[in-house]
C-alpha cells in the first residue's frame, strides 16, 4: 500500500514577480530591502506611506490638510460617477487622495514634505493635489524650512476635472517659484513613474532634482510620442539614466541611499 502525503496550500502573497527582470522574489526578501529587487536593482513601486517611513524620523511626520478631497465641478461620469471613483480609489488605498504633505524630521532636521502616490487615480493632479502642494510650499516659505516633494504621477491632468485640473500646474509652479524668491531650498525626487502635469509643473522646478535608478520620466509616454512623430526613440529614451546623461538631472540615488544623501543635502546647503 503506498501513503501519499497530502500537498499542503501554499499561502497567496508570498511572491512576487520583478517588472523588470521578471523573476519570482521572495516577498519579504524585497521588503527587506525597502521593495528592491536584489536580482537587478529594480525600484518597486511603493506607497506613500512606506516612503515617509523610510525617509523620516520615527513619529516624526505631522500630516496636513488630511482630510481635503475633490469636489465634482463637471458632474462627470464614465462607467461610474466621479465622486463614486474617488470613494473607490480612498477604499482601495486607505488615502484620502493622491498626495500626502505634512512637516517631518530628517535625522533630527525638519522638513516640509509632500509624495504623489501613483497607486491613487495613477496619481494623478487634481484640484486637491495641487492645492495641497502650493499650501506645503506656502508653509515652507512661512517657516523658512526645506521643501521636498516626491514625485510618482503617471496620470497627468485629472479628466474628470477638466480645467480646474490643468489650472493646477500654474498654481503650484507660481507657489514654488514664491518660495524660491524667499530663499527657500527645495529637492525634488522623481519615482517611477513621473509624466504629465506634475512633470510639466512644479516636479521639474527644483534647486536639486534627484531620480531612482530606472525611474520613467518625461510629459507624455514613450510609446505615446514615438506613435506621434512616427519615428524610432533612442535607446533608454525617458530613463533617469537618460536624463542624467543629458543633463536634466543632478544625480540618480538608490533607495537605500536616499535618506542619507538627502541629510548631507540638507546639511551642506541650508
Amino acid at each position: 500500500m503506498v501513503f501519499f502525503r497530502k500537498k499542503r496550500d501554499m499561502p497567496n502573497g508570498l511572491w512576487i514577480r520583478c517588472d523588470d527582470c521578471r523573476g519570482m522574489l521572495f516577498k519579504k526578501t524585497v521588503e527587506e530591502r525597502m521593495f528592491v529587487c536584489p536580482e537587478c536593482n529594480y525600484h518597486f513601486r511603493i506607497f506613500s506611506r512606506d516612503r515617509l517611513n523610510l525617509l523620516l524620523d520615527e513619529n516624526s511626520f505631522e500630516e496636513m490638510w488630511a482630510n481635503m478631497i475633490p469636489c465634482d465641478p463637471l458632474q462627470f461620469k464614465d462607467r461610474i460617477t466621479y465622486p463614486e471613483r474617488v470613494i473607490a480609489e480612498q477604499q482601495k488605498t486607505g488615502l484620502k487622495e493622491a498626495v500626502i504633505v505634512g512637516k517631518g524630521k530628517m535625522q533630527g532636521r525638519e522638513i516640509m514634505i509632500g509624495i504623489t502616490d501613483p497607486s491613487f487615480i495613477m496619481g494623478s493632479m487634481g484640484s486637491v493635489v495641487g492645492e495641497k502642494i502650493a499650501r506645503i510650499a506656502e508653509k515652507a516659505t512661512e517657516q523658512k524650512l526645506p521643501l521636498i516633494i516626491i514625485s510618482g504621477s503617471g496620470g497627468g491632468a485629472r479628466m474628470q476635472e477638466g480645467v480646474f485640473s490643468l489650472m493646477q500646474m500654474a498654481k503650484t509652479s507660481a507657489a514654488i517659484a514664491r518660495f524660491q524668491d524667499a530663499g527657500g531650498l527645495y529637492i525634488s525626487i522623481l519615482t517611477d513613474p513621473s509624466l504629465g502635469g506634475v512633470m510639466a509643473s512644479f516636479a521639474s522646478l527644483a534647486d536639486i532634482t534627484i531620480a531612482e535608478p530606472k525611474a520613467l520620466i518625461g510629459f507624455a509616454g514613450p510609446r505615446v510620442i514615438q506613435e506621434t512623430i512616427k519615428r524610432t526613440l533612442p535607446k533608454g529614451f525617458q530613463t533617469a539614466e537618460f536624463l542624467l546623461e543629458h543633463g536634466f538631472l543632478d544625480m540618480i540615488t538608490h533607495r537605500h541611499d536616499m535618506r542619507k544623501e538627502l541629510s548631507r543635502l540638507l546639511s551642506y546647503l541650508q
